[in-house]
């Protein structure tokens, strides 16, 4: 099956489970032809279905409640119940049981990427080994909250980039139009719950972000509160393109919940899944990273060991895998992550050129 049929499949299958954007689904097929590393971003149902025949071996390792569509922009920052910065993975969409290796693989292979568009200034072994450095420190140790305090002052400095100042937030919020038509009381159920006074007044607006998740209903409800303007976000979601991948047909859950839940970590509470809507506060200080606005400053392998350690953050979660992750990653081949991740990047860029020629918008 080609990238193409892929495709049609995938978002039949999708539009079986969750009403779709059509006008955000042609700007994901765009934004797929433009470059690799967008490519790579939009089509991790192609990778679910992929990854197992690639590397067959490494997904018999110890199972875990993994990410599944971990990348380099899969990071954010976020207060915690006592107020204080986080920084961690923040998107959790396509959470599934399955190999370890999954995760460091794809971390890595998008490293990668970014690495060919200029993002990241690094050369592949040494990828490899600063995500392995951290997962495995953090596994030995069991794990650890980036918690951006007295700590990791660093990584502060490179999470609070000039985009992520108030003005710049919300000039980016104010691109985005008014909701037209009915919005689900689902939606608005959820997003009412979230915000922090009863019948607060607030707009609702058509929020355009992300890359896999394009297609998918996204409402931003805007309101007044105090002085100031305070965000909450409704996001569609459906269960893991893996289970599409697996030619599963039944009704499986939205893990999302579940994996922050059991995660080392110090979470947000203002995310919550009701019934199929994740639902989250936007903030400045509250939202996804890109690379691309990262000033990292020569600390680019720090930021991808890190990345490793929170990996392993995650990982934690499932108790009974730490020990035979350990001594799995202990009979590894020292260039298993590499090779891995090689052969990966060799099937994704197949997909993409022939997406280019042949693939639709």
């Amino acid at each position: 099956m080609n990238i193409v049929k892929a495709t049609r499949q995938f978002e039949d299958w999708l539009g079986c489970r969750t009403p779709i954007v059509e006008k955000d689904l042609r700007l994901k097929h765009r934004n797929m032809k433009a470059a690799e590393f967008p490519f790579f971003r939009s089509t991790y149902y192609r990778w679910a279905q992929l990854w197992p025949k690639i590397c067959s071996e490494l997904a018999k390792g110890p199972q875990v409640l993994a990410v599944g569509d971990l990348h380099v922009e899969n990071f954010g920052t976020w207060r915690d119940l006592e107020g204080r910065l986080i920084w961690g993975v923040n998107d959790f969409d396509e959470a599934h049981p399955m190999a370890y290796a999954n995760d460091l693989v794809r971390l890595a292979a998008s490293a990668q990427l970014a690495c060919e568009a200029g993002h990241l200034q690094l050369r592949g072994k040494d990828i490899g080994e600063a995500i392995l450095e951290g997962y495995r420190n953090a596994l030995r140790e069991q794990g650890r909250p980036f918690v951006l305090g007295e700590n990791h002052n660093w990584l502060r400095e490179v999470a609070e980039s000039e985009l992520r100042d108030p003005v710049h937030f919300w000039t980016k919020m104010d691109t985005f139009e008014k909701v037209k038509g009915s919005v689900p009381i689902s939606a608005v159920d959820a997003i009412e719950h979230l915000m922090p006074a009863p019948n607060l007044k607030y707009t609702l607006l058509h929020r355009v972000a992300g890359l896999g998740s394009l297609g998918h209903a996204r409402y931003l409800a805007v309101a007044q509160w105090h002085g100031g303007r305070i965000a909450r976000e409704a996001k569609a979601l459906v269960s893991s393109a893996c289970y599409w991948a697996e030619g599963n047909e039944g009704p499986p859950d939205i893990l999302y919940q579940t994996v922050v839940n059991r995660a080392v970590r110090c979470p947000d509470p203002f995310v919550q899944l009701r019934g199929r809507w994740i639902v989250r506060r936007l903030s400045p200080h509250c939202s996804r990273i890109e690379i691309a606005d990262v000033e990292t400053a020569g600390q680019e392998l720090k930021l991808l060991t890190v990345m490793g350690w929170e990996t392993a953050n995650i990982h934690l979660g499932t108790a009974t895998a730490r020990k035979a992750i350990l001594r799995d990653l202990d009979n590894k081949k020292s260039k298993w992550l590499i090779e891995a991740t090689q052969n990966m990047l060799r099937a994704v860029n197949a997909d993409w050129k022939n997406w280019r020629k042949e693939g639709y918008e």
